[in-house]
């Protein structure tokens, strides 16, 4: 029934039985299977794992194709658009305690247990004379060499490019909601290029940090909190990149209208978000 906020409507729409939840099944099958059989060496174990990627491709190409076209079709009314935001909010949510899991073991590396292992001096000199309780450390013999990677140069560039792709993003989305469709044209596309730009001057960035500063994940806690932390970070902003460069397609078909995009909404709130994470990474990874 309806009510007095306008958030539900009378019916809710209810899709029609779908294949894709099994489909999805098999590609985690797959999936699972080949880095099994890879992790022991067996040869099937990679064409497990190209068979499970392509079917998980193909699911995930088959059911949001469905969900545009059922939203394309007008199908989805006030209360089917309040469950998807409640659906992203929680799954934003959910990346929030991701990387707060991993924000977490950088700071207890940094401020619990180095400081606690520089308390333990005579043991400490006794196993490891070189050891000093400072960040960023070597945890071996053969990592002391490695330099840390600076704030200045690429990090900085690419701080500057992800806060114009935040800006260019919000560009587009006045537009859309002003109905100016070429400056919602430029302004995501601009956005898409940008998050390009970004993950390959990060793969550089990787390839500087391997080759002339020696840090590798072998580096100690410094070396594995640093490339755990833009690794994963790197992997949201190619998988951000992928959904704008879909919504820009759409807006090309004549997708989305003033009041209707909630589509390219959560796309947004994801790269804001993403955008978030990157400056909490570029003061506490880089900076301090």
């Amino acid at each position: 029934m309806n009510v007095e906020n306008g958030v539900h409507d009378a019916h809710y729409f209810v899709p029609a039985p779908s294949r894709w939840p099994v489909v999805g099944a098999i590609a985690l099958f797959f999936l699972g299977l080949g880095a099994a059989f890879s992790l022991n060496k067996m040869s099937f174990g990679n064409w497990s794992l190209l068979l499970g990627f392509a079917i998980l491709l193909w699911m995930l190409l088959g059911w949001f194709g469905d969900v545009v076209k059922e939203s394309e079709a007008g199908h989805y009314g006030q209360q089917v658009d309040y469950s998807f935001r409640w659906g992203m909010s929680w799954f934003i949510f959910s990346e929030v305690m991701f990387f707060a899991a991993f924000f977490g073991a950088l700071f207890y590396t940094r401020l619990i247990s180095v400081p606690e292992l520089g308390f333990f001096s005579d043991t400490q000199k006794l196993l490891w004379p070189a050891f000093s309780s400072s960040w960023p450390l070597a945890t071996g013999p053969k990592t002391s060499d490695y330099q840390i990677m600076g704030a200045m140069g690429l990090p900085a560039i690419n701080t500057a490019i992800l806060l114009t792709s935040g800006a260019t993003l919000t560009w587009a989305h006045w537009a859309l909601i002003g109905n100016k469709r070429e400056q919602l044209s430029w302004g995501l596309g601009i956005t898409v290029l940008l998050g390009a730009l970004f993950l390959s001057l990060q793969v550089y960035e990787y390839q500087h940090a391997w080759r002339e500063l020696n840090l590798t994940l072998a580096s100690g806690a410094y070396g594995a909190t640093f490339y755990m932390l833009t690794g994963f970070h790197g992997l949201h902003v190619l998988v951000g990149t992928l959904i704008l460069a879909v919504m820009w397609l759409r807006v090309q078909r004549g997708h989305f209208t003033p009041l209707h995009h909630f589509g390219f909404e959560a796309a947004a709130w994801y790269w804001h978000f993403v955008d978030v994470v990157w400056l909490l990474l570029f003061i506490l990874v880089y900076w301090l």
